[in-house]
């Protein structure tokens, strides 16, 4: 697991109502390694992890390899995060996912249809070799802006991608992560976390199926 740094404001369906302070940014990044450092949640920077024991380097350049293909994808979004209330809209779509650099990048495509209309986002993912890690970055189209990156790797027998943010003036984290992974389906759920990780709130889940060849 691994998260890297604070986040620059991309207002998307995935993340309502976030307001990433740009001015406290090196103050954020400093106190994001010291507390998860203390927490033993997540790894520093891909260039600070320390090289792994000779025979336990992990190549994880195929991770994702799950994920390609094309989807049905029922989605569910709390609208009103940690704040003691679910305020739930559903969503439902079709995701595409093809591959980039011979599997090295993934492009992740995703329709929507849900009570707020038609949604069109994208994701990018980009695996670094020498951390062994995978990168997520997300994009909604009525913003046309990358988001900053969830990073991360495989965790037991899920994906765990994580980042920093903040929600209300608060600074949180959030964890992406993918589970229940079978060759017809698998679910993504993304959880903040306002007390240092201790807790974790879902704030957006999708339960993918694959669409018949």
């Amino acid at each position: 697991m691994a998260l890297e740094q604070a986040c620059s404001y991309v207002e998307d369906t995935r993340h309502p109502n976030i307001m990433r302070d740009h001015m406290n940014f090196k103050t954020s990044i400093r106190a994001l390694i010291a507390a998860c450092t203390a927490l033993g949640l997540v790894a520093l920077h891909a260039d600070d992890v320390p090289a792994a024991p000779a025979g336990a380097a992990r190549d994880g350049q195929h991770d994702f390899d799950f994920n390609l293909g094309v989807w049905k994808t029922h989605i569910k979004r709390n609208m009103t995060p940690l704040t003691g209330r679910t305020e739930l809209v559903e969503m439902h779509g079709t995701v595409r996912v093809r591959p980039v650099w011979s599997g090295k990048a993934l492009l992740e495509e995703i329709e929507a249809d849900g009570p707020r209309g038609h949604w069109q986002a994208m994701t990018l993912f980009l695996y670094d070799p020498q951390a062994r890690q995978w990168s997520m970055s997300f994009a909604n189209s009525a913003s046309g802006k990358l988001d900053f990156p969830m990073i991360g790797s495989y965790t037991g027998d899920r994906i765990e991608l994580y980042q920093q943010d903040n929600v209300g003036g608060r600074s949180i984290f959030v964890r992406g992560a993918w589970s229940d992974i079978t060759p017809t389906s698998h679910s993504y759920q993304e959880d903040y976390s306002d007390d240092g990780g201790k807790t974790w709130e879902p704030s957006f889940t999708a339960r993918l199926t694959k669409e018949a060849s």
